[in-house]
């Protein structure tokens, strides 16, 4: 435990600040031990940060709290990582809503090369949990890191596929992960660990309340290369997780069903609002997110070439964020990459020096490779 991952909980546990205002302390303060050691006329320069919140930072026993969670993670055999973390998970960095501090369990690895979302209705029929196990029987080949929910139905046999072909795979979890929920699901969610693990943003205690779901709804998309709705009634949380995976601009994809099956009307929906593309068989997936080329193989004739080992993290997040783009503002990089402007401008032309970066008009910055 070291007092910079005791301030990054600590923040997450002050009332009223969300993870847009704790990336914003943090890009001004310059790290979550800065913004506790602020005064309270720098924190109020803050933007969006007003004198209430200011004054519970510093005034809040969020401290002892957090080194609390952190000896209940070192039980759990977990850790916390924080969004400016190396092991935090680079699909979600670039995210606007993305949590600032998530608590992960397991061996898995959370940058995996390749990830697909299962998710669906938690009354899966025997239909939606043969067509879930096809799929994953289909990617096996392919070292695909499988991501859902942990709930009943197309979820939980995700997760039990994958262990049956040695996938890994990711529940993200609504509750701390000293709770699992459902209850019924305990011994599955302990054999992910071995290749996988359980996540969440919710401290060790924390109950599945209701409005817990629809946030680790964008936690499942933001991982995910492609989401695949298995099958899903006309509202309900895949439909969330499939909305914000479009927000996020994954593909989506959804298995068309029997016009008069109740949970595949949402499926259907999703294909005739041409919000999701519809699926027929495992090589739609393949095909459309290149997965036929080996993971050390150029997937586009002008594909980077892997990024050197000697830059530094923050070096590293500018490349992976501009190369999403055909250019970035200044501004953008550093409001995505939470790099304070002074570094960030340094960075920048650190990087242009070494011909990875070059400069356009209007204070914007496009990668060299995309």
């Amino acid at each position: 435990m070291t007092a910079s991952s005791q301030s990054a909980v600590a923040l997450t546990l002050v009332p009223g600040l969300g993870s847009i205002l704790i990336r914003q302390l943090v890009s001004y303060c310059g790290s979550p031990d800065e913004v506790f050691r602020s005064p309270l006329g720098k924190l109020l320069k803050v933007p969006g940060i007003g004198e209430v919140t200011a004054r519970a930072i510093l005034k809040s026993d969020t401290q002892n709290q957090a080194e609390q969670v952190l000896k209940r993670l070192d039980t759990l055999g977990a850790s916390a990582l924080f969004y400016t973390d190396k092991n935090y998970p680079a699909r979600l960095k670039t995210l606007y809503d993305a949590p600032a501090l998530l608590y992960f369990q397991g061996s898995g690895n959370l940058n995996a090369p390749r990830t697909i979302g299962l998710v669906g209705t938690r009354q899966a029929t025997e239909y939606g949990r043969r067509v879930t196990n096809e799929i994953i029987e289909a990617l096996a080949p392919y070292s695909v890191s499988v991501i859902s929910g942990l709930a009943y139905g197309i979820d939980i046999a995700a997760h039990r596929a994958s262990l049956a072909h040695v996938l890994p795979t990711i529940g993200v979890m609504a509750s701390g992960l000293d709770i699992i929920y459902p209850n019924v699901h305990y011994k599955t969610a302990q054999e992910m660990l071995v290749l996988g693990g359980l996540l969440t943003e919710s401290i060790p205690g924390t109950k599945p309340d209701a409005h817990l779901f629809p946030a680790r709804n964008r936690i499942i998309a933001g991982l995910s290369d492609a989401i695949v709705v298995v099958e899903a009634a006309a509202k309900g949380g895949a439909l969330i997780t499939a909305e914000y995976a479009n927000n996020y601009h994954r593909e989506v994809f959804a298995v068309p069903g029997q016009l008069t099956q109740a949970f595949s009307a949402g499926c259907n929906k999703l294909i005739r609002e041409n919000k999701a593309q519809i699926y027929t068989s495992p090589h739609d997936l393949i095909e459309t997110l290149n997965w036929d080329t080996p993971i050390d193989q150029p997937t586009r004739k002008n594909q980077a070439p892997p990024l050197p080992s000697d830059l530094t993290d923050d070096e590293s997040q500018i490349l992976a964020l501009l190369r999403q783009a055909t250019d970035w503002h200044i501004d953008d990089i550093s409001w995505k990459s939470q790099i304070p402007m002074g570094r960030l401008a340094s960075l920048l032309l650190n990087l242009e020096f070494r011909g990875f970066v070059r400069s356009l008009p209007g204070k914007k910055y496009a990668a060299v490779y995309v």
